[in-house]
């Protein structure tokens, strides 16, 4: 896994050369919860998030993301930091794929949960499907898979509607909790000028054994979500 990311790195030095084909932007996102597949990372309360993106007409991309996070008093993770780097482009009219890896890190370091995490996933027109697999997912030696399906339907006035369903399996969720679980959300959104502002439920109570816990760490209860980005380039 370590190997991808390394292979995703060098790929700068490469692109470089073609900068002028190349564009540079950010997304700066404030939410009133940070969910992740269903489960809060920071205790249902606020978020800010901001990410870096690199991508090349030839379709390789490169990014940054980070965010606030919550695990609880007893963990000393007080950020998250993602590392992306990937490939996408189409293969028939209206048909597109993505492929990459995720490398997550979470900061100060002392608690040693970061891990990786490879992707590959296909889009048509308003749909899109993505699975996800990490042989060391946590850093706990177990692996891990996720598979989503999505919708983006756009509606007139700059209003948007987002469907999600996805769900959780592997060793990991077996050793956890003996199976895994799903998750859902259904969103509106509307584009403000520079600005888009989105509300969403977001539901990931399958998971049983989470729904409850104390000071809402990682509780996977349903929740209203209220978020409001916008992206720049430069």
């Amino acid at each position: 896994m370590k190997k991808h990311i390394a292979i995703a790195a060098l790929t700068i030095s490469s692109l470089y050369a073609g900068m002028a084909h190349a564009e540079l932007g950010s997304t700066v996102t404030l939410t009133s919860d940070y969910d992740f597949r269903g489960i809060t990372q920071t205790a249902l309360k606020p978020a800010l998030q901001a990410s870096l993106d690199f991508s090349h007409e030839s379709g390789f991309y490169l990014g940054a993301w980070a965010s606030n996070v919550d695990f609880g008093k007893s963990a000393k993770t007080e950020a998250e930091l993602d590392l992306i780097g990937g490939f996408k482009g189409s293969f028939a009219e209206g048909f597109g794929y993505d492929v990459g890896v995720v490398h997550y890190a979470y900061l100060p370091t002392k608690d040693q949960v970061a891990f990786n995490e490879i992707y590959a996933g296909v889009t048509f027109k308003a749909f899109s499907a993505k699975y996800w697999y990490s042989e060391d997912f946590g850093n706990t030696g177990a692996p891990a898979s996720y598979i989503e399906a999505n919708a983006s339907i756009p509606l007139p006035s700059d209003f948007g509607v987002s469907l999600h369903a996805g769900h959780s399996s592997g060793d990991y969720w077996k050793d956890a909790y003996k199976r895994g679980y799903t998750d859902y959300s259904i969103g509106v959104s509307k584009t403000l000028g520079q600005f888009t502002a989105t509300l969403k439920w977001v539901d990931g109570s399958d998971l049983k054994e989470t729904v409850k816990t104390p000071g809402d760490v990682f509780s996977t209860k349903s929740k209203v979500v209220f978020q409001v980005a916008t992206t720049v380039g430069f």
